[in-house]
């Protein structure tokens, strides 16, 4: 059939867009669906799970032998959940597509009756199967497993039945916690005692070094192994922490050259995950002059077990610190250990930072080496948030207050003072329990925490940490040394308050940190300046003052000596007289710029009067109409004056007026009525 007019819609510009567009959808749609299918394989690869942790966290030996008539133990691990310590457990023997099963929690194959065992130890997260009377026909693939048979909780083991000896000797199982620690111990006779002690870890190139006795070390395992010398002679231990995915699989310890006819052991590690071990900081970041705090989680079986905090080096773990008192000569005040045993922990705290100080810290105990783990620090450029002064020293029987400032981020935490010791940094009580000794106050007004030693003993000498909690966890430390001598021995330290010539009542400051009875103080240097400088101000202020007084009154005493020796002038006329009513103008007005000087004082922020004074020029008096008096009226009005003036200038003294008055006026005016 033909189309109208030899039209054909597949050649039609719109179709073929269409097509186009079709197949570009269908390229996109491929494509994500080869970035979907790349994507689990990235995941896992980025994490480093073993296909054995991700498919089953039981685990068993790859490979079992025997001999014909003997007998072997098979041991298999599984995580001591509660679910799994009541689960059921099992052997079975592969056969096509089943497995049938030998042994399990309170049954026994009848063929296999009197044979076959299986024993659960939950406590130790395995169970065992022993079977004896070894025949040829035993050889074969198993599974041991939890709940349902070939329902993924299992693990395959092959068992190799030999007519005769000798057998190849089995690996040594580890089953090891993610990120915990993982130790081993090999020995081999003393003859190896002098011979090169290695682990190493098989590849597909060989067997890679992981550490050995001639201090060689893995990058990838430096500040995590550690590789001791133990009793008897020619044995020796290698300890792992932060045990990750990859470090799974075979190892091998031996002496001499691995493959060269030393002797050597084979190791089988596996790693599986425990939701409910806890995960302590891998690195630890502090400020120079701060401090860093370490987290080792310790269960001890016995109150004697000793803890240990040491630096890790190539050839050893160098001790800083333990439980039993002992501290580090170099480390003397810079270190405490605090036990938690409500959450089994013990926390390491080390101040006064150094560059030096960077590097691995391992926690270690004597009894439980799974508990040992490892810290990294790094110690970085920057401001500690608490500041003082680090050295102290104080005469016996002075005051004394240490001053430790903390920035606005620690405001919610709790402050504390604490005296160092060998074992421990115990809390010193604050000062509002009343308790005998030093006591510590917190200032939160100025962002300061004060010691204080009223007085000071020869027992207070030694170090004292400043520091931070938050949720009982122990945040920043500060320390302070504080030395102790007899009498006047000790230098003078802005910290000490000066007891033989002033007392609290006398507001005496000292400067850096000194206290009153009622509180104590930060910075007390600048209101010591400032009351040195006002009594000076006075000093300069009532002198002046004194000399003015002197000159009034002897001025109004010759003033009424000559009335009384002149009395018959005042019959001529007032112009006769001796002051004349410029004069009493003059002193009026004077005694008007005093009273508005005190009504206009005013205070500043700083807490001392300003003054602002307004006064009248001499001049403005010599306009004043003079009035004709008789000579006892005018003598009258100049004893009003006076009085008026010289109350004036007793207010003005009472008050505390710190301004030097300029009184060169008044002096002419004096003269004058001279």
């Amino acid at each position: 059939m033909g189309w109208i007019g030899g039209f054909s819609p597949f050649h039609s510009p719109q179709i073929k867009l269409m097509a186009r567009q079709g197949n570009a959808r269908k390229m996109t749609l491929l494509a994500l669906l080869f970035l979907l299918a790349l994507l689990p394989a990235g995941s896992a690869k980025s994490r480093h799970l073993p296909k054995a942790s991700i498919s089953s966290p039981v685990f068993g030996p790859r490979q079992v032998h025997g001999v014909l008539g003997g007998s072997v133990t098979v041991k298999c691990f599984y995580p001591a959940t509660s679910v799994n310590r009541h689960d059921r457990k099992y052997w079975c023997k592969e056969s096509g597509s089943r497995c049938v099963t030998m042994v399990s929690t309170n049954y026994v194959a009848p063929s296999y009756q009197d044979r076959v065992s299986l024993t659960d130890h939950p406590e130790a997260e395995n169970f065992q199967i022993n079977i004896s009377a070894l025949g040829l026909e035993d050889s074969g693939s198993y599974q041991c497993g939890l709940g349902v048979n070939g329902r993924g909780l299992s693990y395959r083991v092959t068992l190799t039945v030999a007519e005769a000896p000798p057998v190849p000797e089995a690996a040594e199982l580890f089953y090891v916690k993610l990120r915990s620690t993982w130790t081993v111990s090999c020995s081999f006779g003393p003859e190896t005692a002098d011979m090169k002690r290695y682990l190493c870890k098989k590849d597909k190139e060989g067997c890679r070094t992981i550490v050995n006795s001639y201090q060689e070390i893995d990058d990838a395992f430096k500040g995590r192994a550690l590789l001791t010398f133990e009793e008897p002679l020619g044995s020796f231990s290698v300890t792992m922490t932060q045990m990750d995915w990859e470090d799974a699989g075979l190892y091998y310890c031996g002496t001499g050259e691995y493959g060269s006819g030393g002797k050597s052991k084979e190791l089988d590690v596996f790693i599986y995950e425990d939701k409910n071990f806890p995960q302590l900081k891998t690195t630890v970041t502090g400020t120079k002059g701060s401090s860093a705090t370490f987290e080792c989680l310790y269960d001890p079986l016995k109150k004697s077990t000793t803890r240990i905090w040491c630096k890790w080096r190539v050839q050893g773990c160098d001790k800083i610190i333990d439980n039993t008192g002992y501290v580090k000569y170099s480390y003397e005040g810079r270190v405490a250990m605090f036990e938690n045993p409500g959450n089994k922990t013990v926390t390491i705290v080390l101040n006064q930072l150094e560059a030096k100080d960077q590097g691995f810290y391992w926690c270690m105990s004597n009894e439980l080496k799974e508990q040992q783990s490892s810290t990294e620090l790094k110690v970085v450029d920057g401001e500690p948030g608490l500041t003082g002064k680090k050295e102290v020293e104080a005469p016996v029987g002075s005051r004394l207050g240490l001053t430790c400032s903390y920035p606005c981020k620690y405001y919610s935490y709790e402050k504390y003072w604490c005296k160092w010791n060998y074992t421990s940094c115990p809390v010193l009580p604050a000062q509002d329990q009343g308790l005998p000794g030093p006591s510590a106050t917190c200032n939160t007004s100025n962002k300061t925490v004060v010691l204080s030693f009223d007085p000071v003993t020869e027992e207070d000498e030694g170090w004292y940490w400043c520091g931070v909690k938050r949720n009982g966890l122990f945040g920043e430390v500060m320390a302070v040394q504080l030395r102790v001598a007899a009498g006047n021995d000790a230098r003078h330290s802005p910290e000490l308050l000066d007891v033989g010539d002033s007392s609290p009542e006398s507001g005496a400051v000292p400067p850096g940190g000194a206290y009153s009875d009622a509180e104590v103080r930060k910075g007390a240097a600048p209101e010591s300046s400032d009351e040195s400088h006002g009594s000076n101000t006075l000093a300069l202020v009532l002198g002046p003052l004194a000399g003015l007084i002197l000159i009034v009154v002897t001025a109004f005493a010759i003033v009424k000596y000559r009335q009384m020796k002149r009395s018959d002038l005042v019959s001529v006329g007032s112009y006769r007289t001796n002051i004349s009513m410029s004069d009493f103008e003059s002193v009026r007005d004077y005694s008007a710029s005093n009273s508005a000087c005190v009504k206009d004082s005013q205070e500043t922020p700083m807490g001392q009067d300003e003054f602002i004074t307004t006064t009248d020029t001499l001049e403005s008096a010599a306009d004043t109409k003079k009035a004709k008096r008789s000579s006892k009226e005018d003598a009258d009005l100049a004893y009003s004056s006076f009085l008026v003036t010289s109350d004036s200038i007793a207010q003005d003294s009472s008050r505390g007026d710190s301004t030097v008055l300029d009184v060169s006026p008044k002096q002419d005016q004096l003269q004058a009525v001279i």
